[in-house]
């Protein structure tokens, strides 16, 4: 009799753990599919010591918007935010995440990259080739010394087979970023514009930056690289003859000033 309460008792009670069990994993996958968007936003925050914000996060972490804000960081106080909104959309695969970022105002086509990780604590972000447009005034939500230049202008950027590899106090970097600043202004100048410049970052053993005058009155050139996480550059600032008194005080405060130059050293 006693034996047959006991397996009455189990043959109940099992369909009731599985419904348990089912409701916990169910609910388990809810979390996980519907994540709000605020989570990726506070994760974005986090990682970026406060210098990246996605303000006004809607939508889950798999598919939003937001508007992006870059700051100084911590304590900085007011950033700049990018006009429009920014749309974002996370597949996870096998290998890892793929990602498609598309900004209203500067990126019309998605811009794409694939994350997958490497190792224990390693991680390969893959770069699409791709190019876009941003507002040279989002810089200055950056602190100093953008928003003490406070340039303006037009960032045209492009990307050819970029990759990152990120480890533990190491970063390197594979392929070629191209960014054109277009007809640059800034309030330490009266002239306007003062010219249009090219940055060029390549990547391989060592990453090196190169700095060229694609036109303009003031000239600006310059080279350096990154060793480890820190970047060494050496260029010069200077002016056509005719402009020197207008762009003087810019002179002064990019670098030591050498005559009608200016010497620029970073790191």
């Amino acid at each position: 009799m006693a034996m047959a309460l006991s397996h009455t008792h189990h043959s109940t009670a099992a369909p009731w753990r599985w419904a348990f069990s089912g409701a916990v994993l169910g609910l388990l996958v809810a979390i996980v599919v519907f994540a709000p968007a605020r989570w990726l936003a506070g994760a974005v925050e986090q990682a970026s010591g406060q210098r990246v914000s996605l303000a006004g996060a809607r939508g889950s972490v798999w598919q939003g918007s937001s508007q992006l804000v870059l700051s100084g960081g911590i304590g900085s106080g007011a950033g700049a935010a990018l006009p429009g909104q920014v749309h974002w959309q996370i597949r996870p695969s096998w290998s890892g995440l793929r990602i498609a970022l598309q900004a209203d105002c500067c990126a019309q086509q998605p811009l794409e990259l694939k994350a997958t990780v490497t190792g224990l604590s390693n991680l390969r972000v893959t770069f699409m080739d791709g190019a876009s447009q941003w507002p040279a005034g989002l810089l200055i939500g950056l602190g100093t010394p953008w928003n003490t230049i406070q340039l303006q202008g037009q960032l045209e950027a492009s990307t050819q087979g970029v990759s990152l590899e990120l480890a533990p106090g190491r970063l390197n970097l594979n392929g070629r970023i191209q960014v054109d600043a277009m007809q640059v202004t800034s309030r330490l100048s009266t002239l306007s514009p003062m010219g249009s410049y090219r940055i060029t970052v390549q990547g391989g053993t060592t990453t090196g930056l190169q700095l060229a005058t694609l036109d303009g009155a003031l000239q600006l050139s310059g080279q350096g690289e990154w060793l480890g996480q820190r970047l060494r550059f050496k260029g010069v600032a200077s002016a056509a003859p005719e402009r020197v008194e207008a762009l003087s005080n810019l002179l002064n405060i990019v670098g030591r000033r050498d005559g009608a130059r200016s010497i620029i050293t970073v790191g």
